[in-house]
C-alpha cells in the first residue's frame, strides 16, 4: 500500500497551529515554552516523515534528522513535569535535566554516526526503519526509560501535588502519556501494517498526547480558585 501523507501533515498542522497559540499567550512562562517546543518536535517529526516518504531512495540525512527530534521528547517530558511539580522537587529536576545530558550525547551520537538509522520502507501511514541490532537497543532504552520516568512522575505528581492546580496540569501529561504510549504498544504488536514501525506508530498517536498538551495550556490560562476569590478591603 503506497504511503498517504494526509494524516501526517493534518497531525502537523495541529500540533504546529497549538504550539503558536500557547507561545503567543499568557500562561507561566517555564510551563508555555517547554509545551510549546514538545508540540514543535512532535509536528517537526511529522514533516520530516512526510518529507523522506516522499522520495526514500533519497532520504539522505532525514532519517537520523527524524530520530534527533524525538529524542528530545522524553527528556522535554520530564522537565515539563519537574516545572509543574510543588512544593519543587530537586529529585524532578535532577532526573530531567540528567536525561537531557543524555539526550544531547545521543544527539551528536545519531549526528555523527551515518549508518545509525535509515528508512527501509513506507507503507500505508507509517514509515518502517532500519538499524543495527545493537544501535536499536541502546536508543530504545534510552526512549523507554524517558517515557516510563514520564508515567512515573507525572502519576506521583497527580497523587502527592499539593497544589490543585499543578494537579490538573500534571494530570493532563499523566493521561496524555498512556493515551500515546498504549495504543502504540497495541497496535504495533497487533495490527500488521504496524509491525515493525514502532517510531512511526507513536509518533501518530502522539496527536492524543498534543490535544492533552492543548488543553494543559488551556487549564494554565484559566483563574485559579484564589485569583477567584474577591478581595474584601475594609475601610474606615
Amino acid at each position: 500500500m503506497d504511503y498517504s501523507p494526509g494524516l501526517a501533515i493534518a497531525t502537523a498542522c495541529f500540533e504546529i497551529s497549538a504550539a503558536v497559540w500557547a507561545l503567543r499567550g499568557p500562561g507561566e512562562r517555564s510551563i508555555i515554552r517547554t509545551t510549546g517546543a514538545i508540540l514543535l518536535l512532535l509536528a517537526t517529526y511529522q514533516i520530516i516523515e512526510v518529507s523522506i516518504c516522499s522520495n526514500v531512495s533519497a532520504a539522505g540525512f532525514l532519517p537520523q534528522l527524524a530520530f534527533i527530534a524525538v529524542t528530545w521528547l522524553p527528556p522535554l517530558g520530564l522537565v515539563l513535569i519537574a516545572r509543574l511539580y510543588r512544593p519543587r522537587s530537586r529529585m524532578l529536576y535532577r532526573n530531567a535535566y540528567s536525561m537531557l545530558a543524555i539526550a544531547l550525547g545521543i544527539v551528536m551520537w545519531i549526528a555523527l554516526d551515518r549508518g545509525f538509522v535509515s528508512v527501509s520502507v513506507c507503507t500505508a501511514v507509517f514509515a518502517r526503519y532500519t538499524s543495527a541490532a545493537s544501535r536499536f537497543m541502546l536508543y530504545s532504552g534510552f526512549y523507554w526509560l524517558g517515557l516510563l520516568g514520564m508515567i512515573l512522575f507525572s502519576g506521583y505528581g497527580v497523587k502527592t501535588c499539593g497544589d490543585c492546580h499543578r494537579h490538573r496540569l500534571l494530570f493532563q501529561v499523566f493521561v496524555g502519556t498512556l493515551a500515546f504510549v498504549v495504543p502504540s504498544l497495541l497496535a504495533s504488536y497487533f495490527a500488521p501494517p504496524a509491525r515493525g514501525a514502532l517510531p512511526s506508530v507513536m509518533c501518530h498517536f502522539a496527536l492524543l498526547f498534543a490535544i492533552f498538551l492543548t488543553r494543559l495550556v488551556y487549564l494554565e490560562r484559566q483563574p485559579t480558585e484564589e485569583e477567584k476569590t474577591p478581595v474584601i478591603v475594609q475601610t474606615g
